[in-house]
């Protein structure tokens, strides 16, 4: 029970990432909120996750939403001793076929996402929180067509470290993860074909150095560390969990 009486925020976390780290912090004591947009699957995620977690529908970029999920959560837990700013979206793009639509769909998830998140809740994070943002190794790496991503995977890795000393006072810990090549339902949100989905998860799993692609469970015990008081000494540092890729 490394989290025995905390209350947690993950956002997008009816999926993936978010999901496994969900159902993770509620066996180790969690009190657990979720967000995300596709409402079909709230009733499977809350069976799933139990009736005391709350699975809240937020867009991050709207700051209205997410006051309104803060409120809730707020009623309900009374404050915040984790969140994890996990909702986020990633798509290949060369410079060229970078348009307005991606841009503001990559950098507004991605950065704005997390900076309203953060302003949404931090009236209600206790002292000696722990904050998680998501970012990715590719922000580490020179990938070919990705450069967009990595760029506001950057961007929140900055954060990360800027935060951290801003609430210094306060004793809220700012740190982030890197995930690498993860196979979740991600990549099969990019609109490509079955067979092109099973093409690039075995590139992917080749060029990964232990030789397979990481599992959202390998970020949900990086988060859990994270979110414990075992990381009470870490601050404003960035966990890269990528099987070797962005350092062998």
């Amino acid at each position: 029970m490394r989290l025995k009486n905390k209350s947690v925020l993950i956002t997008g976390g009816t999926s993936g990432i978010g999901l496994a780290t969900a159902r993770l912090f509620i066996a180790e004591g969690a009190r657990v909120a979720v967000t995300g947009r596709d409402v079909a699957v709230f009733e499977r995620v809350q069976a799933e996750l139990g009736e005391s977690a709350l699975v809240l529908q937020g867009d991050v970029r709207s700051l209205k939403d997410m006051r309104a999920v803060a409120a809730e959560v707020k009623e309900r837990f009374g404050g915040l001793d984790v969140v994890f700013a996990n909702a986020g979206r990633a798509f290949p793009s060369a410079l060229n076929d970078i348009d307005d639509d991606l841009y503001e769909e990559i950098m507004d998830i991605n950065v704005k996402g997390v900076v309203v998140t953060l302003q949404a809740v931090l009236p209600d994070l206790r002292e000696g929180a722990s904050v998680i943002l998501n970012t990715s190794f590719v922000a580490q790496t020179g990938k070919h067509g990705i450069s967009l991503t990595a760029a506001a995977k950057a961007a929140v890795r900055s954060l990360a470290r800027s935060w951290s000393y801003e609430f210094l006072e306060r004793k809220i810990r700012f740190n982030a993860i890197a995930p690498g090549a993860m196979d979740t339902p991600l990549i099969s949100k990019w609109g490509m074909s079955d067979e092109w989905v099973r093409e690039r998860k075995a590139e992917f799993a080749q060029a990964v150095p232990v030789g397979h692609m990481g599992k959202a469970e390998d970020i949900a015990y990086a988060a859990l560390y994270l979110a414990s008081d075992e990381s009470s000494y870490v601050v404003g540092t960035e966990l890269v969990v990528d099987g070797g890729a962005s350092q062998l």
